[in-house]
């Protein structure tokens, strides 16, 4: 039977280590919201530190605002 593999970024490319996509991909936006299900301010929190840190590693790679779409607009409240 497989075992489960977290998706988590490689980095520095911000690629998904698992299946490849940019990070973060489907399963683990699925994951971070289980994880944070009773905390979505401290979700955004941590997507937006990270979202700091893929800005220093993709400089001139990826516009600021793709990158805020990537990291932080997914996971807003609706």
């Amino acid at each position: 039977m497989p075992r489960y593999r977290p998706h988590v970024a490689a980095r520095p490319s911000w690629r998904c280590r698992v299946c490849g996509a940019a990070w973060p991909c489907s399963p683990a936006r699925l994951a971070l919201l289980g994880e944070y299900r009773e905390d979505r301010i401290g979700l955004l929190i941590y997507l937006a530190m990270l979202l700091h840190e893929a800005a220093g590693d993709l400089p001139g790679q990826a516009r600021h605002d793709r990158l805020t779409d990537r990291f932080i607009t997914w996971a807003r409240a609706r």
